[in-house]
């Protein structure tokens, strides 16, 4: 006779909860043991895209450690709201949406790379922390900093340098959108 899956699961992994009763037949009583089967109904896709099927479509998945992600990525969960913006001083309000596919999704740093405006200050933050690496044991770069800092015409003249530099690429990106397909660009003078 075929083992049941109750007792297939009973050798691979103990259950925690054993239920037994006792049951009178005729004058012995013998000791029977429950299934400990637990079902749970729940909503885990957030706020989806599309609209899940009815209720009575939807079928039980079972969920163990070695299928989790890929029960993770079929759900597909979502979740979509606003929260204040205090990355800037404005009262305004930010959007935010997260998508999960994998356990490691919910992991701050992978929460911060799907908020762009959060995404960008990270990346700063590594830049940031990436010289503070150079400066560690470059004396000549850390004294050059320094001076830059506390020289304030040097930092204002890199200030002005940076924006017309800035301004120039963006004249020189409008000026060749401007010009028609057929003409060649002209090759820049220095």
């Amino acid at each position: 006779m075929a083992e049941s899956t109750q007792h297939k699961l009973d050798r691979i992994r103990p259950p925690r909860v054993q239920i037994t009763y006792d049951v009178e037949i005729g004058d012995a009583i013998e000791m029977k043991e429950l299934p400990f089967v637990v079902g749970i109904m729940s909503d885990l896709s957030g706020k989806p895209e599309e609209p899940l099927p009815p209720m009575k479509e939807r079928k039980f998945v079972e969920i163990d450690r070695d299928n989790f992600n890929d029960v993770l990525g079929a759900i597909n969960p979502r979740l979509a709201f606003r929260v204040d913006n205090k990355l800037t001083d404005e009262d305004s309000k930010l959007n935010v949406e997260l998508k999960f596919k994998h356990i490691d999704e919910f992991h701050p740093s992978s929460i911060v790379q799907q908020v762009e405006p959060l995404r960008k200050l990270y990346e700063v933050r590594q830049r940031l922390n990436d010289l503070l690496v150079k400066l560690d044991g470059n004396d000549d770069l850390d004294k050059l900093l320094q001076d830059i800092v506390n020289n304030t015409d040097e930092l204002q003249q890199i200030q002005t340098l940076a924006k017309e530099n800035a301004g120039e690429t963006s004249k020189g990106d409008a000026a060749e959108a401007t010009q028609p397909e057929d003409k060649a660009p002209e090759p820049a003078t220095t």
